[in-house]
C-alpha cells in the first residue's frame, strides 16, 4: 500500500520509502556528533543532509535518552526557536518535522516556522496526559503526526497504536505514521523480537516509521559503541525495509539513501 503525506499543502509519496535525517540542538544527546549548538552549524548541517539525499529534517531540542536531564518547556521553545529559524533561512522549502511530546512547542513550531511534521516520541513521565493534549493540537493544526509506542511487545504495540489511532481519529487526524518504538520501553531482546515481526505493523494500514540508528540494541548487542554502529545500523535498517518501513529515521543520510535504493532495485528486478 502506497501512502501519501499532506506537508502545508505539499504531498509528500511514501511510494519510495524516506530518509529522515536527525538533527540534534540539544548539548546532550546520545550520538554526539548529531549535536548542533551554533545557527552557523544548523545551516551547515542542514545543506548537507539535503545534499545528501534527506527528504524530511527532523529537529529536536529536547533529549529523551534514558538519563538525560529533562529540558524545561522554555528551555525547548527557545532552542527550537533559533534552531528553525536557521533552518528555513538556509532551506525554506525544507520538509521539517519537529521531535518533540509537548503539544504547545508543536503549536509554535507550525505556526511561527511552517513545521511540517509533528514527531512525537512520548513524555518519559505522563505519556497518556501529553498524547490526549498533543492529539487535540496536531487535529487543529492539520499536520501529518508520528505516535510512538513505548510498549514492549508486539501484539501490545499493535494495541496501544490502534489506540491512539482511533482517538487521533475521532478528533479529525488524518495523516498518522506509527513508530513502534525502538529503544522506548523495551529490552534488548524485546527490540530484536519486534525487528523480526515489523511487518506485523502492517495490518494498521498506516506509514511505519523505524529509528533504530545507532542505538543501544545495536552497540550493546554487539559491544561496540556508539561512533562504531553505522554499519549495523545499515543492516537493520535494510531488514526494516525489507519488513515494510516506510520512513528510516537516521544520523547518516548517504548510507540510509544506498539501502533504500539498494533494496527497491532488488524488490524491482
Amino acid at each position: 500500500m502506497h501512502y501519501t503525506l499532506n506537508c502545508n499543502g505539499q504531498l509528500l509519496s511514501l511510494e519510495t520509502p524516506r530518509v529522515m535525517a536527525i538533527l540534534n540542538v540539544t548539548p546532550d544527546s546520545f550520538y554526539s556528533a548529531s549535536r548542533r549548538q551554533s545557527e552557523g552549524d544548523v545551516r551547515k548541517r542542514v545543506s548537507q543532509m539535503l545534499a545528501e539525499g534527506a527528504d524530511i529534517i527532523d529537529v529536536g531540542a529536547c533529549s529523551t535518552r534514558p538519563g538525560a536531564t529533562m529540558a524545561t518547556q522554555q528551555e525547548e521553545t527557545e532552542r527550537l526557536r533559533w534552531a528553525l529559524a536557521a533552518v528555513r533561512s538556509e532551506a525554506p522549502d525544507a520538509t521539517v518535522s519537529i521531535d518533540t511530546f509537548r503539544a504547545d512547542v508543536a503549536r509554535m513550531a507550525v505556526e511561527e516556522y511552517g513545521a511540517n511534521i509533528i514527531n512525537d516520541a512520548g513524555s518519559p513521565t505522563n505519556t497518556d496526559l501529553c498524547f490526549s493534549a498533543m492529539a487535540r493540537m496536531v487535529a487543529r493544526l492539520r499536520v501529518p503526526y508520528i505516535y510512538t509506542s513505548h510498549k514492549s511487545n508486539v501484539s501490545d504495540i499493535l494495541t496501544d497504536c490502534a489506540r491512539a489511532v482511533e482517538e487521533l481519529r475521532s478528533l479529525g487526524q488524518h495523516d498518522i505514521i506509527v513508530d513502534p518504538g525502538f529503544g522506548f520501553g523495551k529490552t534488548l531482546d524485546e527490540n530484536h523480537v519486534l525487528m523480526d515481526n515489523l511487518d506485523r505493523m502492517r495490518v494498521l494500514q498506516l506509514p511505519v516509521l523505524v529509528g533504530i540508528s545507532r542505538k543501544s540494541m545495536i552497540t550493546k548487542l554487539l559491544g561496540i559503541t556508539t561512533e562504531q554502529a553505522l554499519n549495523a545500523t545499515t543492516c537493520l535498517n535494510t531488514v526494516a525495509l525489507l519488513k515494510g518501513a516506510d520512513i528510516l529515521r537516521v544520523h547518516d543520510v548517504p548510507e540510509a539513501v544506498q539501502c533504500i535504493r539498494l533494496v527497491n532495485h532488488c524488490k524491482n528486478t
